[in-house]
C-alpha cells in the first residue's frame, strides 16, 4: 500500500504535552516538514524558549538548545556566528519574544543575523496561567486584565511584524495563521521561505503565526479558532510585511 501521509522524520514520535485544541502541534509539524523537505535535519539547531513550547527540544529530531526566557535570538546568534554553515531557528511565544525578549529580537533583527524565527502569537501568556501579554488585544480579558485590556492603562498591543519590517537587517517579516487548511498551506510556504532565506544567506527572517489558546481563553477549540478569525485577524492582518528579495526585484 502506498503511503500518502506520515509523521515527518524531523518530528519526534512522542506525545505532545499541549492542551487539546492548541495549535502549537500544527506549527511543529510544519517546521518538521520543511526541515525534511530541505534535507537539513542533520545540520539544523533549534532554540527552545521558555513558555508553552519549553519542551520543544523533545519534539524535534534535530539538535536543540534550551535558552533562558527571551534570550533565544541571542543564543541563535552565538550558534550561527560560531557555526555559520548550520541552519539555526528559534521557536518562541509572544511573551518570550515580545516581552522579556524584545531587545534580543529587535537587535538581532536590525543586525541582520542570518537566522530564522518562528513566532507564535496567541495574545496571552499560556504556560504561566493566562496573564496579559504584549500582544493581548484591547478589551481582551486575562487573569491580569480581568476587566479587559485598556489602552489608557496597559497601553497598546505590539504588532511585531510591522515593527520589525522597518529594520534594514530583516529579509522577511510575514504573518500567517493555522486556523484553516488554506492558511496552514500558506503558513508552511512562509516557513519554508524563511528557512531558505537563511540557507541563501539573506539575513533575519521571522514568521509570525496567529495561534489559539483555548484553555486560557476559556473556549472550546472550535470557538477559539473562530475567535481568532473574528478578533485577532482584524488587528493582526495576515500578509508579507517585508520581503527584501521582492523589494530588490522592484516588486
Amino acid at each position: 500500500m502506498k503511503t500518502v501521509f506520515e509523521r515527518p522524520h524531523a518530528l519526534s514520535d512522542v506525545p505532545l504535552h499541549y492542551c487539546p485544541g492548541c495549535t502549537h502541534g500544527i506549527v511543529h509539524r510544519l517546521v518538521a516538514e520543511v526541515i525534511d523537505e530541505l534535507g537539513i535535519e542533520g545540520n539544523t539547531v533549534g532554540i527552545a524558549p521558555v513558555g508553552c513550547s519549553v519542551f520543544a527540544y523533545n519534539y524535534f529530531e534535530c539538535d536543540m538548545i534550551e535558552a533562558a526566557h527571551g534570550r533565544a535570538p541571542a543564543v541563535a546568534t552565538g550558534v550561527k556566528r560560531t557555526h555559520p554553515e548550520t541552519v539555526v531557528f528559534t521557536y518562541q511565544g509572544d511573551g518570550d519574544l515580545a516581552a522579556i525578549g524584545t531587545a534580543e529580537t529587535v537587535h538581532s533583527a536590525t543586525r541582520g543575523e542570518n537566522i530564522t524565527v518562528i513566532f507564535i502569537n496567541n495574545c496571552i501568556y499560556g504556560m504561566t496561567g493566562g496573564q496579559m501579554a504584549p500582544t493581548t488585544l484591547p478589551g481582551q480579558v486575562t487573569t491580569t486584565s480581568p476587566y479587559g485590556r485598556k489602552r489608557s492603562i496597559q497601553g497598546n498591543p505590539i504588532r511585531v511584524c510591522e515593527m520589525l519590517s522597518t529594520l534594514d537587517g530583516v529579509a522577511l517579516a510575514q504573518r500567517v495563521s493555522v486556523d484553516s487548511p488554506k492558511n496552514i498551506i500558506a503558513a508552511k510556504k512562509a516557513i519554508k521561505k524563511a528557512f531558505q532565506n537563511q540557507i541563501d544567506g539573506k539575513g533575519f527572517s521571522i514568521v509570525e503565526v496567529l495561534s489559539t489558546c483555548p484553555t486560557n481563553w476559556g473556549m472550546t477549540p472550535t470557538d477559539a479558532l473562530q475567535w481568532l478569525r473574528d478578533n485577532m485577524m482584524p488587528y493582526y492582518p495576515l500578509g508579507v510585511y517585508k520581503d527584501a528579495e521582492a523589494l530588490k526585484d522592484g516588486e
